[in-house]
């Protein structure tokens, strides 16, 4: 039975005290929610640029995918969590030119949308994941 390991990588924001960026376990990778937070100063980026911040988001998901041994090809789910219904097309633009752009086999992940409130009145997003690394 393979053990749990923790994922980390400083190209992606430091987690909050109570989880992890990401987790491993055997070939399941699963990605905290990460926002639309520079990994460097871990400031919030782009106030009401729901595009801008889909791919930063995007971005801070696949730095932790990839420091886990996966690659974002490896991304079989995304959860995205806006916090209005009207930003969902923009988001959707944002999403599918990042996703596209990344995913070299053609084989898009699956998505889920949730309309919901978020930690931080400056996020419009949150995103997770969850990959499976070839053996």
């Amino acid at each position: 039975m393979s053990s749990k390991i923790r994922v980390t990588t400083d190209a992606a924001p430091a987690p909050a005290h109570t989880f992890s960026q990401g987790i491993r376990k055997g070939p399941f990778v699963q990605v905290s929610g990460q926002g639309p937070v520079d990994p460097v100063t871990n400031e919030y980026l782009f106030p009401g640029d729901v595009a801008a911040q889909t791919t930063r988001t995007l971005e801070n998901v696949k730095a932790i995918i990839e420091a886990s041994g996966a690659a974002f090809d490896d991304v079989v789910m995304l959860r995205v969590y806006l916090t209005k219904r009207e930003d969902f097309a923009i988001m959707n633009d944002a999403y599918g030119a990042f996703v596209e752009a990344h995913t070299t086999s053609g084989v898009l992940p699956s998505r889920t949308t949730v309309f919901t409130g978020l930690p931080r009145e400056e996020m419009l997003v949150e995103i997770d994941g969850i990959a499976i690394v070839d053996a």
